[in-house]
């Protein structure tokens, strides 16, 4: 009980460092039909927190494809069945998620950004949807730079204030 054999732990450390971090098959497919339908952004923009993995940067809109597990999906659910690591799993996924909701703060409160997260899944089951998502979106920033307002509705002070 305890440790695996030395073979096995060879073979998951293998598999574990095969894992993606960027361009996984979730973003790749949202960034395509993004694509397709005209809208441009930046891929992994390293000039905001968090690193999104899609950055719409006319419009300040975060966009972040999350892989059920790492990103704790259901996690009250999912916690309860992890067996091996328990712990480090649950103070892994548990520190995921708290650093995306400071992520998220920053860019909604201090920068004016939007943010919205996907689920893998999500992108997989209604790729159209989300792509629709994202239009209403650009098209709500559309409106809020129009109004003079912020992503939750306040007003922006303009330049001269």
């Amino acid at each position: 009980m305890g440790k695996s054999p030395p073979a096995e732990n060879a073979q998951r450390s293998f598999v574990m460092s095969r894992i993606k971090g960027r361009d996984t098959s979730i973003e790749v497919r949202l960034r395509k039909a993004l694509w397709a339908a005209g809208i441009r952004y930046r891929k992994n923009y390293k000039k905001l927190p968090g690193t999104p993995d899609i950055a719409i940067t006319k419009h300040r809109i975060a966009i972040f494809c999350d892989g059920e597990f790492w990103h704790g999906k259901d996690w009250e659910s999912a916690k309860s069945k992890l067996r091996r690591n328990r712990d480090y799993w649950i103070d892994k996924i548990e520190g995921n998620m708290a650093r995306e909701g400071e992520v998220e703060k920053k860019l909604l409160y201090s920068m004016g950004w939007i943010v919205i997260r996907f689920w893998g899944e999500d992108i997989k089951k209604d790729l159209p949807g989300c792509v629709e998502e994202i239009k209403d979106l650009i098209l709500q920033a559309k409106i809020n730079e129009r109004t003079n307002t912020g992503p939750c509705g306040e007003p922006v002070p303009s330049e001269g204030d």
